[in-house]
């Protein structure tokens, strides 16, 4: 790939990333005779149905962090676009991303835990006090700078006040620190970020992450699952007064948390019980900062639009490859990296073109967003999969339930607990005994009796089966 001499009025020095689709370039500004990073997505390299939706999550970074002025925040100098390319300008940092850290098994300590999650929530607050949500807040996006201080990067994902571009429904940020709300579709407000920022204190405490496992066993843990208590792990370090504090930044239910940044900061002072200082110790930053005399900003500036590296794997029996990567660029528009996973789980369930696109369409909270996908499947290219030996919806799954019923359960309770429900059914699937307690460890799920009677009585009605086993 040929790297340009200048974009816009930037000179072009160096690549300090890329990606798929684009590139983070070290650039000088003559003008104000500035370094800046320069943050390139090329439209050649976007399928042509997500050009206009990803061009406006970039921009979208651009306008959250642009009209954000902090120095815990990376600045944003200018939105362009030029040519066959959209480029944002920001803050050259010289530092490190806090997921290098964790990678190489750096353990902090008190002291720095409270110097990282004061410079996190001070940035986070003054954000979310300016109308603006970031909603991917983790250890890459937080960077431990040269000088010990941090900075917040990436709001490529964040929710404006005034914007709808990031609307209820769609499923986005990072498994294992994303709040429960991200994934069941329903209003995300400041809080998502004080459960991310939550899963970052409890990495820092204890050195390993409070939800472990594949994407789905990941998701059903953050939304039904307790997290093991800090001090059960760290014994020896951490004081039990940092288990209450964890409990409730990842509470399951948003009006459980703390409300505010400075509510969940002045609850960790409290719990360290001594002063704080405004950045991480000298022997943090000898590990790993300070061992480096070139810029890291990349950390700072990644591709979050980036989709993740291909790997080699075979797809589900009967259906044609290329087809199934159409519809996976298609569910990426509202899903992100997690389309690849659940197209893949799907696909492996039927070979019916109708019945892909209906059960990867419930997965969608958002009635528009659901039109819109099940739509594109008149834009498909290529041949059909392969038609089944025998088709029939009943066949039996576990040998006691049927697709149908498995289809119509998730329906059902994606009614109460949105994109979540497939994985609660599949994993009641896999562990009820018959049908009675298969339904009943559904219900198990909500939160109201209300609602677990409403869901039952729904069930009841539309299955004759069940009618005569409830």
């Amino acid at each position: 790939m040929m790297h340009p001499e200048r974009l816009g009025k930037y000179s072009i020095q160096e690549v300090l990333g890329k990606g798929a689709m684009g590139v983070v370039y070290k650039a000088f500004d003559p003008h104000i005779r500035r370094t800046v990073a320069l943050k390139v997505i090329r439209k050649e390299f976007i399928e042509d149905d997500q050009v206009a939706n990803l061009i406006a999550r970039f921009k979208n970074e651009a306008q959250a962090a642009g009209q954000l002025n902090h120095p815990g925040i990376v600045a944003i100098y200018e939105y362009g676009e030029e040519d066959a390319v959209a480029y944002i300008a920001m803050e050259y940092v010289r530092g490190k991303g806090l997921s290098e850290y964790f990678q190489r098994g750096t353990r902090f300590g008190l002291s720095d835990t409270a110097s990282i999650m004061t410079g996190l929530l001070d940035a986070l607050d003054y954000a979310h006090n300016a109308g603006v949500v970031h909603r991917d807040v983790k250890p890459a996006n937080i960077i431990v700078m040269s000088n010990g201080k941090l900075k917040v990067a990436d709001f490529g994902i964040a929710h404006l006040d005034s914007s709808n571009l990031t609307q209820t429904g769609a499923m986005m940020g990072t498994p294992g620190y994303m709040a429960p709300e991200l994934y069941t579709g329903t209003s995300v407000d400041r809080r998502a970020d004080i459960f991310s920022a939550g899963v970052v204190l409890y990495q820092l405490l204890t050195g390993v992450k409070p939800f472990t496992g594949g994407i789905e066993t990941i998701a059903y843990k953050i939304c039904f699952e307790p997290h093991i208590q800090p001090s059960k792990l760290v014994p020896e370090l951490i004081s039990t007064k940092f288990d209450d504090v964890i409990a409730k930044a990842l509470a399951k239910v948003p009006n459980d948390r703390y409300s505010t940044a400075p509510q969940f900061l002045e609850s960790i002072q409290d719990a360290y019980c001594a002063p704080v200082s405004a950045a991480v110790s000298a022997t943090i930053l000898d590990e790993t900062s300070r061992a480096s005399a070139v810029s890291d900003t990349q950390q700072s500036s990644r591709l979050q639009i980036d989709s993740a590296p291909e790997r080699a794997s075979v797809p589900p029996a009967g259906w044609n490859p290329d087809l199934l990567k159409q519809i996976e660029q298609q569910l990426t528009r509202y899903l992100g990296p997690l389309a690849r996973v659940i197209v893949k789980r799907v696909a492996a369930s039927t070979i019916e073109l109708d019945s892909l696109y209906s059960q990867l369409a419930e997965e969608l909270g958002s009635p528009q967003d659901k039109r819109e996908f099940l739509a594109g499947k008149d834009r498909l290219q290529g041949a059909p999969p392969a038609k089944p030996v025998a088709t029939d919806k009943r066949a039996s799954v576990a040998g006691w339930l049927t697709q149908q019923e498995l289809d119509q359960a998730t329906r059902q309770l994606a009614n109460y607990l949105g994109p979540i429900a497939r994985v609660v059914v599949k994993k009641a699937a896999a562990e009820a005994a018959g049908r009675k307690r298969f339904y009943s460890m559904l219900a198990e799920h909500l939160r109201s009796e209300n609602d677990r009677q409403l869901f039952l009585k729904s069930i009841e009605a539309s299955s004759p089966k069940t009618r005569k086993e409830m």
